[in-house]
């Protein structure tokens, strides 16, 4: 019975599930479960070691950093705004290519060319640099962030709900829906969005795990979110001077955006092949 329920092929799902709900409560509950502020310093603790290593502190599970920061409070802390910012730009940018996507499958014509040829341009410019032109041209804010991250991804779901709406369109029950007098957003919101929702669902899924990379990748270049706040990105690349002296701080936060990312694309992955088989991998 027990084997049934948890079959060895679940097991790597079953762990995606666990992994994200620990980075969710972490994120959600940092102000209760962290011991200290996300910036509060203590200089004579600096580069503490974690605590099970010599020189280290029961008082700092994870180690300290150069300013006396107690890491494992950093990482909660800092795993809110890389969540909120990572899924606040997947929103919008599942929004503009859906939309996008929806105009271009289902009007055709001239608007689709248009449309389609922006994706192509899009495409041609390196994520990472349309991303930094976005910061450039904003200023760096969490805002700028959000927005600059969000940009980069929407030519991904207009790609794949354009091609869906395109076979949609050619079905019976949309003639169907057409001759009953149903106007054409009635036809689009009602019948043609209702049928690619799973895709939706899946590819919003596993672009958070690429929004993550990306968001924390403008951080630790500095572009991304400005003290007093705080994201994994920042934790990073405030230890790579310090990788050879004190490892701790960019490998603890290193982990833990390399286990929500693996746990996402599990979960993502489960999804997919649940909703919606025939979405590409």
């Amino acid at each position: 019975m027990y084997v049934s329920l948890f079959s060895v092929s679940r097991l790597p799902v079953l762990f995606g599930y666990i992994i994200l709900v620990v980075a969710v409560l972490g994120a959600l509950g940092a102000h209760v479960l962290a011991p200290y502020g996300a910036n509060d310093q203590e200089l004579a603790k600096a580069l503490l070691p974690p605590a099970w290593l010599t020189g280290g502190s029961p008082e700092h599970l994870l180690g300290t950093d150069v300013l006396g920061r107690d890491l494992f409070s950093r990482i909660l802390y800092g795993a809110r705004d890389t969540l909120l910012i990572s899924t606040t730009a997947v929103v919008l940018s599942g929004i503009l290519g859906i939309s996008l996507g929806l105009i271009s499958g289902y009007g055709g014509g001239m608007t689709d060319e248009i449309i389609m040829r922006l994706v192509d341009v899009q495409l041609s410019i390196p994520i990472l640099l349309l991303a930094i032109t976005v910061i450039a041209v904003m200023n760096v804010s969490i805002r700028s962030l959000v927005l600059a991250v969000g940009l980069s991804a929407w030519v991904t779901y207009a790609r794949i709900i354009r091609s869906q709406a395109l076979s949609l369109k050619e079905h019976e029950f949309i003639e169907a829906a057409r001759a009953s007098g149903a106007g054409e957003l009635r036809i689009v919101f009602r019948h043609v969005l209702s049928n690619v929702a799973n895709s939706c669902l899946v590819l919003g899924t596993l672009e958070i795990a690429n929004m993550i990379i990306l968001t924390t990748a403008l951080s630790f270049l500095g572009l991304g979110v400005r003290p007093p706040e705080v994201d994994w990105g920042s934790i990073v690349g405030d230890g790579r001077d310090y990788i050879t002296t004190a490892w701790w701080i960019v490998t603890f936060p290193g982990l833990a955006i390399s286990l929500v990312i693996l746990s996402v694309n599990l979960v993502g992955d489960e999804l997919r092949d649940r909703l919606d088989p025939e979405l590409p991998s």
